[in-house]
């Protein structure tokens, strides 16, 4: 029996280093996939605004000064940037071993110092750089849904404070209260509003709005507001289609190894506690 047990722990050993490899290839992957959907989600979203002030809000825009359509476009720039740093940083960890530990002091200092000296902030901090136990598989897998739940929610935040640009700017309406943006933003309406067809990374609704002053009337307003979804900005990047294609790729290789793993470790289990049932047994 203790031979057997020998042999499965060198099984799992065996295991644990063929999941260190390709976690590895899973970090490479990503930390090149979030470098080419910075890139990505800066254009998208100079396309989503570009959009919005000609075709979306047309005499809104006009009704600026040229100083201040070049400072709102500038604004705009910023926030790509802020996003694609951020998106970065997401990835910037070091490798977490048996023990826990770490190499990431000091990076929430200096990244957050970075963004808080923006004009304008996606957030109170800069993300934490996420940390990864690369020799085991369900750690692994909790990294790369915390990597995925992270990168949402900075194209989230971006989408929002996009919007809350253009309407200081005067291009969406400013009687649209914070809420609607919220809700254009999460790509949800309210009970009350229809979403439309519209180009991409835009959210064309049409809500209804109480009338303040007399609150049994309503009426309904169209609202076009940028709105970034991951999904349309692959689509529309072949680099980052093809890295989302080997991320795909790299995940099913884990997935068949972690539930190799797991299978050892059930058989050590089963192992141990029959030679612990002799080692207890008198007759």
């Amino acid at each position: 029996m203790a031979r057997a047990i020998e042999r499965i722990e060198r099984d799992i050993a065996a295991l644990k280093e063929a999941i260190r490899v390709i976690a590895t290839e899973l970090q490479s992957a990503y930390a090149s996939y979030l470098n080419t959907l910075g890139l990505a989600v800066r254009k998208q979203l100079i396309l989503a605004s570009y959009h919005l002030c000609t075709q979306g809000y047309p005499e809104n825009f006009l009704h600026l000064s040229l100083n201040q359509r070049q400072q709102l476009q500038q604004a705009i720039r910023k926030l790509g940037q802020v996003a694609s740093e951020q998106l970065l940083t997401c990835i910037k960890s070091e490798e977490v071993g048996e023990d826990g530990t770490d190499g990431t002091d000091g990076t929430d200092e200096k990244d957050g110092g970075e963004t808080s000296s923006s004009p304008v902030i996606l957030g109170t901090s800069t993300p934490e750089p996420l940390t990864l136990d690369t020799s085991n598989p369900i750690e692994l897998a909790k990294w790369q849904h915390n990597l995925e739940e992270v990168t949402q929610e900075i194209l989230k935040k971006l989408s929002h404070d996009a919007n809350l640009l253009l309407q200081k700017a005067g291009v969406l309406p400013k009687k649209l209260p914070e809420p609607i943006l919220a809700a254009a933003t999460a790509a949800a309406s309210e009970a009350s509003a229809e979403v439309m067809p519209g180009p991409p990374n835009l959210l064309n609704l049409v809500i209804e709005i109480e009338n303040e002053q007399q609150s049994e009337d309503s009426e309904l307003a169209q609202i076009m507001a940028i709105n970034l979804r991951l999904g349309e900005i692959e689509f529309a990047d072949v680099t980052l289609s093809s890295e989302r294609r080997q991320i795909r790729s790299i995940l099913l290789q884990i997935n068949k190894l972690g539930r190799e793993y797991q299978k050892k470790h059930r058989e050590r289990a089963i192992a141990e506690a029959e030679a612990a049932w002799r080692a207890s047994w008198f007759e």
